[in-house]
């Protein structure tokens, strides 16, 4: 179990470093920065935004009070759903693409290394990387919200948070069984694209068929259950659901990389 472990977290600080020595990472985080940058200005200090809306109804003294903390922070998060959705295929592309074009592909798949550690190493490695580029505005977020009176729920603030990460281990450990697929990293990228997309709307299609087969179509949807967390909802079926995703794609993974290996043999 102790081999296991190093091996994991010998992986695990090959790929981060990797990450940190990346112009393209830096670029998907720079990305990332600028667009989350822009919205987190434009839905508090912009012209249709939280602030004027609810400095706007005071001086009109009519309708209910906004509640501007958790509208923000709902609303935020939201957003940074919905850039992840697009940025963190980019992230995942080249996590078994590369090792392919570099030809070290196969020399992972007869290392005695298993793999399931090699394929767990890259995922914890690329989703540290998403929660650097993550922890400023983490930092921004606390800023604008410690001026709030009353003050938000720490509780909320954490699983709206905790929900976003598992969002992203989701969608990097899908990401990442596609990427051992090929070696294309376009393609690679595209395809992880449309299977995340269909995942976050496919509860739309859930509703059109109804009945029970419906139901259960759309309890596999992303975005119901990401809602839940930024809501400050804690529901032990969203956190089954995202930790399915994450052990599937790690599953399908290990198994294409065996089959990578079989066909060599």
């Amino acid at each position: 179990m102790g081999i296991i472990f190093a091996n994991i977290i010998a992986i695990y600080r090959k790929e981060l470093q990797g990450y940190f020595a990346s112009p393209f990472a830096y670029v998907i985080a720079g990305i990332f920065w600028v667009l989350s940058g822009f919205f987190f200005t434009l839905i508090l200090l912009g012209p249709e935004g939280l602030i004027v809306g609810a400095a706007a109804q005071d001086q009109q003294g009519g309708g209910p009070p906004i509640d501007v903390p958790y509208q923000f922070l709902s609303i935020f998060l939201s957003v940074l759903g919905s850039i992840a959705l697009f940025l963190l295929p980019m992230l995942s592309m080249g996590l078994y693409t590369e090792e392919r074009k570099r030809g070290t592909l196969e020399l992972l798949a007869t290392s005695p290394v298993t793999n399931w550690a090699v394929a767990l190493g890259k995922l914890l490695a690329v989703l540290t990387f998403f929660i650097t580029m993550l922890l400023p505005f983490m930092a921004f977020e606390a800023f604008a919200l410690s001026a709030s009176s009353p003050p938000i729920q720490p509780t909320v603030f954490w699983l709206g948070h905790l929900g976003l990460i598992l969002l992203a281990a989701a969608i990097l450990s899908l990401g990442m069984f596609v990427s051992s697929l090929t070696d294309s990293t376009i393609l690679a990228a595209v395809m992880t694209f449309a299977i995340v997309l269909l995942l976050w709307v496919i509860d739309q299609t859930a509703n059109s068929i109804g009945g029970n087969f419906g139901a259960a179509i759309g309890h596999l949807t992303l975005v119901k259950h990401y809602t839940n967390f930024i809501q400050g909802i804690f529901s032990s079926s969203s956190l089954i659901l995202f930790g399915s995703y994450v052990v599937l794609g790690l599953f399908l993974t290990a198994q294409a990389i065996e089959a990578f290996r079989f066909q060599r043999s």
